[in-house]
């Protein structure tokens, strides 16, 4: 453990994290390596046809209210065509009609292979989950998507095959799908930007040592000018392993072999929490309360990494056709009425405003060992600090006489005011110090 003179000379220098070593070391000051603008970096995940159409203009209004504009769309072609030629888009066309008019940059990707084209064994009740028989025919109807959907931007081919693809993950067999209906879209529109199933996790792939993401690599990814995406899902906002930091230290490294490899641009699809109450599905629970403070912590580490893009998810709670834990996942509930991660957010947006530039952070006494900080600059030149520490610990600021301390997860804030330099009393979600040059 770094000694404190040394703790606080990376404090005062903002060192970046440095990937050398499984471990980050305890006291976590990171630096953005660009501005962010929210609208243009945080996107949400929606399902705007499995609802009606009162309900979904409701959600889009609170999104709108956000001042968010990206969203990905969950297409699934077995839903879609139920049978060969065979057409179920009627929702969809309403859905996207009403979307339309707020002028959303619009990811979709489709998911699942229809029955009549699924290499599963016949009469398979999970059909959706082994890959398509013809790859031709799965490029044919993504193809006419696209050609009947103008509105979307981006298309995303497939999701999650490294743990959803049964009998087993083929890196090789997901990369020709890839390229095969990247090929067809492109053909039929020139120029459409194609990106790759969103990997679960970092791409890890069962019953085998190998990642999906790095095999795609190997395959030739960066020449195909196809966007690289993952889902980067954790027990908690800072990884699995809380003392390891293992989310920054993976995702850091993942995103680096990806840009160094020559692949430009790098999104998570997908990351967040669900508020679900059990019982006990691969997370634990945290409740309401629990999915706002973990969601602002992971935002806040996300804005200062080398993503071009991030989709939490999801934008609604889902009802029964979606697994007890998948169903609460939502910024916003059934009815779409907002959840307090929803608030909190909007708390978060309207401290931080439009956009933020890296900053260096403040001099700062006595840094607490599991503090996790970031400093930005606002546009209208209030300087900012993001800070959380388990501990509850305190951080005084010589340099700083007045500021004010701000609560997203409340809405609540406070006045800080010393000649001594005011004290903040750290606590284990995220707070914003704001305080003028």
């Amino acid at each position: 453990m770094k000694g404190k003179a040394l703790r606080a000379m990376a404090w005062v220098s903002a060192c970046a994290l440095t990937m050398s070593s499984p471990a980050v070391e305890a006291e976590t000051v990171l630096r953005a390596q660009r501005a962010v603008t929210w609208k243009d970096f945080l996107g949400v995940n929606v399902q705007f046809h499995y609802f009606t159409p009162d309900i979904y203009q409701k959600q889009m209004a609170r999104l709108d209210a956000l001042g968010l504009n990206w969203i990905r769309w969950t297409l699934h072609w077995p839903i879609l065509e139920p049978a060969p030629g065979q057409y179920n888009l009627a929702d969809l066309d309403a859905a996207m009609a009403a979307a339309a008019p707020h002028n959303y940059n619009t990811v979709a990707y489709l998911v699942g292979s229809a029955t009549f084209d699924s290499s599963g064994p016949q009469g398979a009740s999970n059909a959706d989950q082994y890959p398509p028989r013809d790859n031709s025919i799965f490029a044919e109807r993504m193809t006419a998507l696209a050609q009947h959907y103008p509105q979307v931007s981006h298309w995303q081919v497939w999701n999650e095959p490294n743990i959803i693809w049964l009998p087993q993950a083929d890196p090789v067999a997901y990369y020709t799908l890839l390229t095969e209906t990247a090929s067809a879209i492109r053909t039929a529109l020139p120029g459409k930007p194609i990106v790759t199933a969103g990997v679960a996790y970092y791409g890890q792939m069962r019953g085998s040592t190998g990642y999906m993401l790095q095999s795609m690599v190997d395959q030739g990814l960066a020449s195909q000018k196809i966007t690289a995406a993952y889902h980067p899902y954790s027990e908690y906002p800072e990884g699995d392993s809380i003392g390891d930091r293992d989310f920054l230290v993976r995702g850091n490294a993942l995103n680096k072999s990806l840009h160094d490899a020559g692949v430009k641009d790098v999104w998570a699809t997908e990351w967040g929490w669900s508020s679900y109450k059990g019982p006990v599905e691969m997370q634990h629970i945290i409740g309401l309360d629990g999915q706002a403070d973990y969601t602002l912590r992971r935002l806040a580490m996300m804005s200062t990494m080398d993503y071009q893009r991030i989709f939490v998810f999801n934008l609604s709670d889902l009802d029964q056709r979606a697994s007890t834990r998948d169903r609460g996942y939502g910024l916003v509930d059934l009815n779409g009425e907002p959840k307090p991660v929803y608030t909190a957010l909007k708390n978060f947006f309207d401290v931080t405003g439009p956009t933020l530039m890296p900053a260096d952070p403040p001099p700062a006494l006595a840094i607490p060992e599991d503090l996790y900080a970031i400093a930005w600059n606002r546009a209208d030149g209030a300087h900012l600090l993001m800070a959380w520490s388990a501990s509850s610990a305190h951080l005084n600021f010589p340099g700083i006489k007045t500021a004010t301390l701000y609560d997203p997860l409340t809405g609540n804030h406070s006045e800080l005011a010393s000649a001594k330099g005011v004290d903040v009393p750290l606590t284990p979600t995220l707070q914003i110090l704001v305080w003028k040059p």
